[in-house]
């Protein structure tokens, strides 16, 4: 039997493990929803239409889709660990560039740049995670704290933002949250020296599978997960981006936008933590129906209700929102072999989160043409095409049914 080098326990390098993949995810979902809160900025300080604006959303993530199967791919050659930081340390610099944009043309080249930053982190830490943690419990448990920790970051960075914006210049408030994404990159340098010997096992098993293809026969109950996911990314990438154009509306400035935003945030990290742990108990396909259907309610609740009441009700709609993409990540894992996880987590968020990317220009021109309010009702439709897809999955998963 080999024998197995280290220098610290293995629940040590868990934990160490998580924390890395942890303040990457925080670091990185706030940026890209940090976006939120500069769109009426730009809209303004540009002249852009509805279209445009979700055009320089696709741009920054249809960039990070686009780039994570070849970011698992040479994460392989380059180490997980490096590559992240990388990620990291690239889409902070284009933060801090935000404020030397004169042109939409040059924003969007920013946001390209960022987006091919963030493209590293959600297959990497995943895998590094999930391959990190033996169990099923255990690993849905670190993979909904992971998650949790972008649903920090999302919190976080938009409503610091928008309490920044109100005294400093979004150029100013850009270069302020460069340097930030730049500390967390320092931090995680110093400490990949702990988990850098467990790497080259898992990159290895990585390697294996490399060769392949997550064909449809076999991978049915992975592929239908998939598609719940595609579907619900749409639908919360159309609904936030022009969740804040909806509230202009109803009378919000700036900072309301800000505060509800990071209620919404706030209610998504609880979501994921909270339907992670349900899935246990209750099972992936309920969590999945019950969260599709208390999306589109919630959705049709913010367009319904005057803007205090939007404000009260903004953390529900985030537990709703959120909550079932913790489900489906956490169960990426149960549908593959331990060689192709690293595989399918780069295929599940290129589809993933592609579909965010086209989905706020696709509703942006719907926009211009029908109003944002009709817009975020088709939204909240689409979201209910989940429900079907949920039968493939049943005796796939483990949990209660």
């Amino acid at each position: 039997m080999a024998k197995i080098e280290s220098s610290e326990p293995v629940a040590r390098k868990e934990k160490k493990t998580l924390l890395t993949g942890s303040l990457a995810h925080f670091i990185q979902d706030g940026f890209s929803d940090m976006l939120y809160v500069f769109f009426p900025l730009w809209q303004a300080q540009f002249a852009l239409s509805f279209a445009e604006i979700g055009f320089l959303k696709t741009l920054f993530s249809g960039t990070m889709a686009g780039f994570q199967v070849p970011a698992s791919s040479l994460a392989q050659r380059v180490g997980s660990l490096r590559l992240l930081t990388a990620g990291i340390v690239l889409t902070s610099v284009t933060v801090f560039c935000w404020g030397y944009a004169a042109t939409p043309l040059a924003l969007g080249v920013f946001l390209v740049l960022g987006g091919l930053g963030a493209s590293v982190q959600h297959p990497i830490a995943s895998s590094l995670i999930s391959n990190a943690y033996v169990g099923v419990s255990a690993r849905r448990t670190a993979l909904s704290t992971f998650n949790v920790a972008g649903d920090i970051g999302k919190l976080a960075l938009p409503g610091t933002a928008a309490y920044l914006l109100l005294n400093h210049s979004w150029m100013s408030v850009g270069q302020m949250f460069g340097l930030l994404g730049a500390g967390i990159a320092l931090v995680i340098i110093l400490s990949q020296r702990n988990v850098r010997q467990s790497e080259g096992a898992m990159q290895a098993k990585a390697g294996k599978a490399s060769g392949g293809r997550l064909r449809w026969r076999g991978y049915e109950a992975f592929w239908s997960l998939s598609t719940i996911g595609v579907i619900d990314s749409a639908t919360r990438m159309g609904f936030l981006t022009f969740l804040p154009f909806l509230l202009q509306e109803k009378g919000a400035g700036i900072a309301t936008i800000g505060l509800v935003l990071s209620l919404i945030f706030a209610g998504g990290a609880a979501g994921k933590l909270v339907c992670g742990i349900l899935a246990l108990k209750v099972g992936v396909l309920r969590s999945v129906i019950v969260t599709e259907l208390m999306t589109t309610l919630g959705i049709f609740a913010m367009i319904l209700f005057p803007l205090q009441a939007a404000i009260v009700f903004s953390p529900f709609i985030g537990i709703a929102l959120n909550g079932t993409s913790s489900v489906l990540y956490g169960s990426v894992p149960e549908l593959v072999t331990e060689e192709r996880r690293q595989q399918a987590f780069a295929v599940f968020y290129t589809l993933t989160i592609g579909s965010g990317a086209v989905s706020p220009f696709l509703y942006g021109m719907l926009s211009d043409s029908v109003g944002v309010k009709t817009a975020v009702i088709i939204v909240a439709l689409v979201a209910l095409l989940t429900l079907p897809l949920t039968a493939p999955l049943r005796n796939k998963i483990s949990g209660k049914r």
